[in-house]
C-alpha cells in the first residue's frame, strides 16, 4: 500500500445487502438505502475428502477457500491466525457506506483528504482539491486503484469523522461474527505508532460472502476500470483495478487487493464457473512479488473447481498507479 513498497453467488445469506446495480459509467440511477443486515452463520468447517490433495506450491502464510454453494470450507492454512490486511480493510469501509446509501450525493474534495495520501505515502486515486464528485465515484476510487484519499473521504462523510466511522466498522465486524478482526482506520495503513488492523482468512470469507450479496459491491469489484470525463465540476479521472486476476482468469469477479510491508501482498478473490462460486483468501502471499498472489489464486481456484486453465497475460496498470 505504501508508495515506497509499491516501487520495490454470493453466499447463502438472502436479503442482507439489497441494492440497485451501480452503473458502469460515472452517471447512474438513484440508489436505495441498503437493507438491514442479519447475522450470517460462519462458513462450515467440513473439509473435502483427503483423497483430493491440497493445491500445491501456494506461498501465502494464511489461506481459505470456500464453496459459496455448499457453504463449506474446501481448504485452508492458518485460517484463524490474525494478520495485517492492508487495503483489504476497504472492503468493510465499502460495506458501511453501502449500508448508509445516498450514493449519488455530490461532495467536494477537501484538501485534508488529498493531504492524507501525501502525509502517509499511500496509494492514491489522485483526487484533486475542490473537485465535485459523487459517493459512487469515491467508492470506485477506493476499491479499484485502492485510493486512500477516497477511503478517508468516505470516513469523514459517513462517520461523520474517522473515529465514528471506524467504530461502525468494528461494530459490523462483531455483528458478522468476525471474532478475530479489529480495524484501526478506514484504509488499512499503519498508524503513526506503526500499529495495523488485523483479520484472519476465516473472517474475511465471512465479510466477502456478505459484501457480495450487494449488487452495488459486486458491480464495482468486478470491473477492470472506471473513468470520469472532465466536466466543469471535476477533472478527468481514470482508475484501473489493482486486482489483476480480473481479465486473466476466466470467471474471476472480484474482490480486493491489500498490501503493507507487514501484510505482504494479499488478496481476497472470487470466481464463478458453470454456476458454481468459490471465494478465496491469501494473506501475505509474499513480501516481494506483487503478482504471485494472482498466480496462486488461479491455482487455488483451479483446484477448487477441478479444472486446469492457463492464465492469460496479466494486465499492466497505468504508469504511476500503485500495485497495492
Amino acid at each position: 500500500m505504501r508508495l515506497s513498497a509499491r516501487l520495490i453467488a454470493a453466499g447463502a445469506v438472502a436479503g442482507l445487502l439489497g441494492a440497485i446495480p451501480v452503473a458502469a459509467s460515472a452517471a447512474g440511477p438513484a440508489q436505495t438505502r441498503l437493507a438491514a443486515r442479519t447475522t450470517p452463520a460462519g462458513p462450515a468447517t467440513a473439509s473435502i475428502s483427503k483423497a483430493a490433495s491440497a493445491p500445491s506450491g501456494i506461498a501465502a502464510k494464511g489461506t481459505y477457500l470456500y464453496d459459496a454453494d455448499t457453504a463449506k470450507k474446501l481448504w485452508g492454512v492458518a485460517t484463524t491466525t490474525q494478520r495485517p490486511i492492508g487495503s483489504i480493510t476497504k472492503m468493510m469501509t465499502a460495506v458501511i457506506v453501502l449500508r448508509a446509501g445516498d450514493l449519488d450525493q455530490t461532495v467536494t474534495v477537501k484538501k485534508s483528504w488529498v493531504a492524507h495520501v501525501t502525509n502517509n505515502d499511500a496509494s492514491s486515486a489522485g483526487l484533486k482539491t475542490g473537485d465535485k464528485v459523487t459517493v459512487r465515484d469515491l467508492l470506485n476510487a477506493m476499491l479499484l486503484p485502492s485510493g486512500c484519499d477516497a477511503a478517508y473521504a468516505l470516513g469523514d462523510i459517513y462517520g461523520p469523522g474517522q473515529t465514528k466511522f471506524v467504530a461502525k466498522m468494528n461494530k459490523e465486524a462483531a455483528a458478522l461474527k468476525m471474532t478475530s478482526t479489529h480495524y484501526l482506520n478506514v484504509d488499512g495503513l499503519p498508524t503513526s505508532s506503526k500499529a495495523e488492523g488485523h483479520s484472519t482468512p476465516r473472517d474475511l470469507v465471512l465479510l466477502a460472502r456478505y459484501a457480495m450479496t450487494s449488487t452495488n459491491f459486486q458491480a464495482i469489484v468486478k470491473r477492470q476500470s472506471y473513468s470520469l470525463a472532465k466536466t466543469s465540476g471535476h477533472a478527468a479521472y481514470s482508475w484501473a483495478n489493482t486486482n489483476l486476476l480480473l481479465g486473466s482468469y476466466g470467471g474471476a469477479v472480484g474482490i480486493k487487493t491489500g498490501h503493507t510491508n507487514a501484510a505482504g501482498y494479499s488478496l481476497v478473490f472470487t470466481a464463478t464457473k458453470n454456476g458454481r462460486t468459490l471465494i478465496g483468501v491469501e494473506l501475505n502471499s509474499t513480501t516481494t512479488d506483487t503478482n504471485r498472489r494472482f498466480k496462486d489464486a488461479a491455482k487455488i481456484l483451479d483446484w477448487g473447481f477441478g479444472t486446469k486453465t492457463t492464465m492469460l497475460r496479466m494486465r499492466s496498470l497505468p504508469a504511476g498507479q500503485s500495485t497495492d
